[in-house]
């Protein structure tokens, strides 16, 4: 599933320019985002985490677990997200159950990234983008 596509019309966009904060460590988030267009960095402290692009999202943690945002991101460019709140999410994992493997791909890439990172390693894991690439 490709995000970007399904999202590419989402009533609910954002524009950011380069070095926009999109939103900082300790807020309340309300929505996640999928990157349309543009590139997000995004910051955990003084560290950088990883870097996002279309047909990424991030923010999603917050609107998962209602807890304050565990990072900071900030437009690398100009950007254009969609912006995707609880009522749409819920709707997104019960009618589009790709939409919820996807996010769930992302979210362990992330954890493997981050996981090869502490031990010294790189690791490059492929985002899921098409259902034809499904590994189920």
């Amino acid at each position: 599933m490709n995000l970007r596509e399904l999202f590419k019309y989402a009533d609910h966009q954002q524009r950011f320019k380069e070095g926009d904060i999109i939103f900082a460590e300790g807020d309340q988030g309300d929505v996640m985002y999928v990157v349309l267009d543009g590139k997000v960095e995004v910051w955990i402290k003084d560290e950088l985490i990883e870097v996002t692009g279309p047909g990424e999202i991030l923010g999603e943690m917050a609107l998962i677990d209602s807890k304050p945002r565990s990072a900071t991101a900030v437009a690398i460019s100009d950007c254009r997200l969609a912006a995707v709140d609880e009522k749409q999410f819920l709707f997104m994992v019960q009618q589009t159950p790709f939409f919820a493997l996807q996010v769930m791909r992302m979210l362990v890439d992330r954890l493997r990234r981050r996981d090869a990172r502490s031990i010294g390693i790189t690791l490059q894991v492929p985002v899921w983008s098409d259902p034809s690439e499904d590994r189920i």
